[in-house]
């Protein structure tokens, strides 16, 4: 449904940016993450406002009144996710934010059914352990000095596979691949965060002195750190699992 692993296109990411650190001013980089984390939670709360009122609307039926249907709204989802990410380098810094929030807001009527079947406190226990678990992983990601672009490129390439077992177990409905897919994807956006956060830094670096493609970047940023959290979320929500 959301879980479309960022590919940066045209940025030399895996660089030893070490020798742009003398020349990169700390505050644009710091700047650069103030957008990216702020634009990621724009994206979180068009996605809840649009999923609380979709579920207490007559628009839900018409998302899950087949699973060909669902299907066919998460991979328009999937689409809009993979052209952001592979036309950064082209997309304008407004069509990327619209289209940033086009897919959360579609994503948010996708997942409107957790106000159903979930009670708010585990809604809100869930978000504050996804929250912090995020977190945790992204100030490793920004902090450590070990290069993760070989574990994060495998992690991207297996959460892929699953994205393509959970668009598949939509028709097969098998509990138990419902629950090997939940683990592994919790497991895989976990280290995932940290890899995309520590690509993010690169980038902010790489293009401190450029401020439109930093920006461009940093929508994407916003988009790519935005998909790892609600996928975090919304597997810590099923292995809650406490429902109405």
């Amino acid at each position: 449904m959301s879980r479309a692993p960022m590919d940066y296109q045209g940025v030399n990411v895996r660089e030893n940016v070490v020798g742009y650190e003398s020349a990169a001013d700390s505050l644009t980089v710091a700047q650069f993450f103030n957008m990216v984390y702020a634009w990621m939670c724009v994206g979180l709360a068009l996605t809840a406002v649009v999923g609380w009122y979709v579920a207490h609307s007559s628009i839900a039926p018409m998302i899950y009144g087949s699973r060909g249907s669902y299907f066919l709204v998460a991979l328009v989802a999937f689409g809009i996710a993979w052209y952001v990410q592979s036309q950064v380098a082209r997309l304008s810094v407004g069509t990327a934010t619209a289209l940033f929030l086009v897919y959360a807001a579609i994503i948010g009527a996708l997942i409107s059914g957790i106000f159903v079947i979930y009670p708010a406190r585990t809604l809100i226990a869930a978000f504050v352990l996804t929250g912090g678990t995020f977190g945790a992983m992204s100030v490793y990601g920004f902090v450590t000095k070990r290069d993760l672009t070989r574990i994060g490129s495998i992690f991207v390439m297996l959460a892929l596979g699953f994205v393509i077992a959970s668009m598949v177990n939509i028709f097969l409905a098998s509990q138990m691949l419902d629950w090997v897919i939940t683990y592994a994807i919790l497991v895989l956006f976990i280290g995932i965060t940290a890899y995309e956060t520590q690509m993010l830094r690169n980038i902010a670096v790489q293009f401190a002195h450029n401020r439109e493609m930093a920006t461009r970047y940093a929508i994407v940023g916003s988009l790519v750190l935005y998909i790892s959290f609600i996928n975090l979320f919304l597997s810590i929500l099923r292995i809650l699992g406490s429902r109405r």
